[in-house]
């Protein structure tokens, strides 16, 4: 029996692409960059999933990424890339204006508060992720929250579980669930730590790293199905 349960929360919890969404497009008008269509938010996701990546494979320091992903997006747009650093910090601030919950998160997360331990675990960057914790009131959900930029690790190295199992007084791991909508960082690290995991996989890819899952769904209605089995 699940007694912790740990929630990523962009991508699982939080839609992570409307706050990206509206926080580029906000900020394209502020800096007068015209506008920024759905092809190029496209290009940006995925500069932006490769750079944090790289940063999940120690390849990279945090504050490499965070500018490192808008200098290449710039680049291949056309934008003067001068203006990465600047926007950058702009972005932190304003992606927590605006969130969108995954269908059904807020429901789940709050039939599931008193009944389990639930911990949301997080690789976003401090600013942005606690103003949309708090914008979204799941600050007042979670019994506990570890951003990575606090922790000083990032999942999925161990040395980010470790110190979320020491500050929650976790000695069993099987009592721990991971619930998380990443191969590289939720499902790997998960299970490098030792507990089960749940891959939220609602559009349907491949598991192409072979990471070993315990559960798979597309939908976090089917989370009821493996907490209260």
């Amino acid at each position: 029996m699940y007694q912790y349960i740990l929630w990523d929360i962009d991508g699982t919890v939080l839609d992570f692409l409307a706050s990206e969404a509206y926080a580029i497009r906000t900020l394209f008008k502020k800096y007068n960059l015209g506008e920024c269509s759905d092809e190029m938010l496209k290009q940006y996701s995925a500069i932006n999933v490769k750079y944090w990546q790289m940063l999940e494979r120690n390849e990279l320091t945090k504050p490499e990424i965070l500018v490192g992903r808008f200098r290449e997006f710039f680049s291949i747009i056309g934008v003067e890339v001068s203006i990465a650093e600047s926007f950058n910090q702009e972005y932190q601030v304003t992606l927590g204006d605006y969130v969108e919950f995954v269908d059904k998160a807020k429901d789940i997360l709050l039939s599931q508060k008193g009944k389990y331990t639930l911990v949301a675990v997080t690789n976003g960057t401090k600013v942005a992720q606690e103003k949309k914790l708090h914008l979204s009131g799941l600050d007042t959900i979670f019994d506990a929250i570890f951003i990575s930029e606090l922790v000083g690790a990032e999942k999925p190295n161990t040395t980010y579980f470790d110190y979320v199992f020491e500050k929650m007084g976790i000695t069993d791991k099987k009592e721990v669930l991971l619930i998380g909508d990443s191969l590289t960082s939720d499902m790997l690290g998960g299970f490098s730590a030792g507990i089960d995991t749940c891959w939220f996989n609602p559009d349907h890819k491949p598991n192409s790293l072979n990471i070993p899952v315990t559960y798979e769904i597309d939908d976090l209605g089917q989370i009821e199905n493996i907490v209260y089995a």
